[in-house]
């Protein structure tokens, strides 16, 4: 599902006149735009020095589905040589900055790059795919491929910082497995399908009703009839956690937390973008742990 807004059309004069976005006086760096703050720190930990990064999404205290592209985006696209869109329906809108990008201009579709079947991106695909480590790093071997093919000076080094950063995914994916040792086939209720790639690795069932998450995903208005099914899913503890997009708070979802808290069930913040002060990895530790956490009462 297509989450994010497109932009109005704007001229090349309109783009010659801006100064944000990627500098021309880089110190030769790859220039990079990512669509999320998220897929631009994984290639800044491929990259290092070598690259300069520039995600268009990056504000941790917004709603990142309200997020417009603008004239800056464009220019900063126009400028890129490479850039890591998230794909699936995700982030849409990089599709008409790409489109006066030059040719030369290498692209990365994280949702194509995963292996995974997007071709229900239109209905059932979950494009959030952060929450898949297997995948992030799969994404990062691409990452390393790209960055390889632009600077084959570089290879190495590339190689080396991939090396690290996939060691580091596959400590979080033997944590992952410790906790489903214990969690497997406990339910978890969730606000949005943000998390369900971690909380399926986790081994915990997702009890949600399917038209609550949608209607919240969306923006749209939660039945009662529904809204009540979820709140009876905490009330009657037919579930160990509740998973809830700390960035999309609304009124609907803060009855779902308040309902959480009254009936003892942990709830579990999970995000779109970077929390201030953690890069990926730190993240994704700091969401396992409250997991693990949440699910060992």
């Amino acid at each position: 599902m297509q989450r994010l807004l497109p932009i109005a059309l704007v001229s090349v004069l309109a783009l010659a006149g801006c100064s944000a976005g990627p500098s021309s006086t880089d110190g030769g760096r790859i220039r990079v735009v990512a669509s999320t703050d998220v897929w631009g720190d994984v290639v800044a930990q491929i990259g290092g020095s070598a690259v300069q990064v520039d995600p268009l999404i990056h504000d941790p205290n917004r709603d990142p589905h309200e997020y417009q592209a603008g004239p800056r985006d464009q220019l900063a696209v126009s400028r890129a040589q490479l850039v890591v869109v998230n794909g699936g329906g995700y982030d849409d809108f990089l599709s008409q900055l790409l489109s006066t990008a030059p040719t030369s201009t290498r692209v990365i579709d994280a949702a194509r790059s995963s292996g995974l079947d997007v071709a229900a991106a239109s209905g059932g695909f979950n494009e959030h795919l952060w929450y898949d480590l297997p995948v992030v790093a799969k994404v990062a071997g691409v990452v390393a491929d790209e960055l390889t093919a632009e600077r084959p000076a570089e290879a190495a080094m590339f190689r080396s910082r991939l090396g690290a950063f996939t060691a580091r995914i596959r400590a979080l994916e033997a944590t992952e497995a410790s906790i489903e040792a214990t969690a497997a086939g406990k339910g978890v209720a969730i606000t949005e399908p943000v998390p369900l790639y971690m909380t399926a690795a986790l081994g915990l069932v997702d009890r949600t009703p399917p038209a609550f998450s949608a209607a919240v995903e969306s923006g749209g208005d939660v039945a009662p009839a529904v809204l009540q099914e979820q709140l009876a899913l905490l009330h009657e503890h037919r579930v160990a956690v509740l998973a809830y997009n700390e960035q999309t708070i609304s009124a609907t979802t803060a009855q779902v937390l308040a309902a959480a808290k009254a009936a003892g069930v942990p709830a579990v913040g999970v995000r779109e973008t970077l929390p201030d002060g953690q890069d990926y990895l730190q993240w994704m530790r700091h969401d396992l742990e409250a997991f693990r956490s949440a699910l060992s009462g």
